[in-house]
């Protein structure tokens, strides 16, 4: 399941520029929708319309049909052209378009990036590959029911290979997994997060040996659960990779070895980039605990450019540093967890988005706090008195008298989403309905005398 830590690093695949002189010009018209869209992007005054955004995706459109055209019976390698439909995309996930051909596109990407840094550090669990096998079926529907729907497909067909691409690299991933068997692999799985959570303490801004102290103990323990060097099943026989979890265990032993020498100290020459690389994971991790109120999908373009940047500025699979020389493989490894780390969380973002447009969001969020307050209420054992659902109530009302002919408005647009925050806004009022006939009742009840 993985190589030994000493192993030579291998190379996360970079994009190169076209070859063909039409993919060429192709790339030239791209660059200057993404302007477009890149200036959109920096008004914060006002919310991303949908006939904005759809108004670029017609002229991308065009590029993308003679794209096609260029492309048809050859097989092409991924490369920069490819890459301008991630801006496009993550707008398509800010007006609330989830669920459409061009929204996917920015997950096939970070799904791509993901798997090339598992392959390349050969650490991950089948948590890992089982969300992202989720999640390219769900993107499959997409492409799938988006083709049925457009007579000529084109960024369909893109997506569709890209997907193909991801699942074929997830393929070899899965099985290394099954190459590990069944009683074994929760073993395999311990030591993994193990591994993460000391890459983490790590990579903290105050460092605590007792920190990785604790997991030498259950380093220990799991080491003593071997036989004669190997992990065996109850009849003494070795258990089918065997090899590869004692490689991942010895690895986690180096590991703790090598961060408590370090003491939470990186190299001064290199600390530029792993101060970006910190930054970008801690802005992300922020996100990530308040993404409901806070994040704007497109914002997500700056972080994956800067990581994108950093990722392809490596030689053979290394950073260098000014005089030419590759990183240390303590460093090698500290910067690409943090990376992996940063697009794990991007991923996460993007597979928690909502198909709501952020001009709904704030009524959605409200209601969504609503629903958590409510259904609280009820598995707590309900209120005592109708009274008591007051607060609730005028909410709701305040809420719903938003709507006009039963459409939430903003000026004279009607922002992508309303079947979602309407469906909510009806759980809601079901809820409340259920808790003040739930109380009517009890009151009915307290006031029937008892005769017996």
């Amino acid at each position: 399941m993985t190589r030994g830590l000493l192993d030579a690093p291998m190379e996360t695949p970079t994009i190169p520029p076209p070859q063909d002189e039409g993919e060429k010009q192709v790339l030239a018209k791209l660059v200057e929708i993404q302007d477009k869209l890149l200036l959109r992007k920096l008004d914060r005054t006002t919310y991303i319309r949908t006939q904005d955004v759809m108004t670029l995706y017609d002229e991308t459109t065009k590029q993308v049909k003679r794209l096609n055209e260029i492309r048809s019976g050859k097989s092409v390698e991924e490369n920069r052209v490819d890459s301008c439909f991630q801006l496009l995309s993550l707008f398509f996930m800010t007006i609330g378009r989830n669920n459409e051909a061009p929204a996917a596109y920015s997950l096939t990407s970070t799904i791509k990036r993901l798997l090339d840094h598992l392959t390349e550090a050969d650490l991950f669990s089948a948590k890992d590959l089982d969300s992202m096998s989720h999640t390219l079926e769900h993107l499959s529907e997409i492409i799938h029911e988006s083709s049925s729907d457009e007579p000529n497909p084109w960024l369909e067909t893109l997506i569709a290979s890209r997907i193909e691409r991801c699942r074929a690299s997830l393929t070899k991933l899965q099985k290394k997994v099954e190459d590990i068997a069944e009683p074994l692999r929760p073993t395999a799985e311990k030591l993994v997060s193990i591994l993460r959570q000391m890459a983490m303490i790590n990579t903290k801004s105050k460092f605590h040996p007792k920190d990785i102290h604790k997991f030498e103990l259950q380093l220990k323990e799991i080491d003593e659960m071997r036989k004669d060097g190997n992990f065996v099943d109850e009849q003494g026989n070795v258990l089918q990779g065997s090899d590869g979890v004692v490689s991942l265990l010895k690895r986690c032993q180096l590991y703790t070895g090598v961060v408590l020498e370090r003491g939470g100290k990186f190299p001064d020459k290199w600390r530029p980039i792993y101060d970006v690389f910190i930054g970008i994971r801690n802005d992300l991790d922020k996100l990530s605990l308040t993404q409901a109120w806070s994040l704007r999908e497109t914002d997500l373009y700056d972080f994956q450019r800067q990581l994108d940047k950093i990722d392809e500025s490596r030689v053979d699979g290394n950073w260098i540093d000014e005089d030419g020389q590759p990183a240390e493989l303590y460093v090698q490894r500290t910067l690409l967890y943090l990376i992996r780390r940063s697009y794990g969380y991007i991923y996460h973002l993007m597979i928690s988005s909502e198909p709501v447009s952020e001009a709904l969001l704030p009524i959605y969020n409200q209601l969504q706090t609503l629903k958590r307050c409510l259904l609280e209420v009820k598995n707590s054992g309900g209120v005592s008195s109708v009274r008591e659902l007051y607060p609730y109530s005028m909410k709701l009302n305040s809420i719903d008298n938003m709507r006009v002919d039963g459409k939430f408005m903003v000026a004279d647009d009607i922002p992508e989403g309303q079947g979602s925050v309407i469906d909510l806004l009806s759980e809601c009022f079901e809820l409340n309905y259920e808790l003040r006939v739930a109380a009517e009742d009890a009151a009915s009840r307290s006031q029937t005398p008892d005769v017996r």
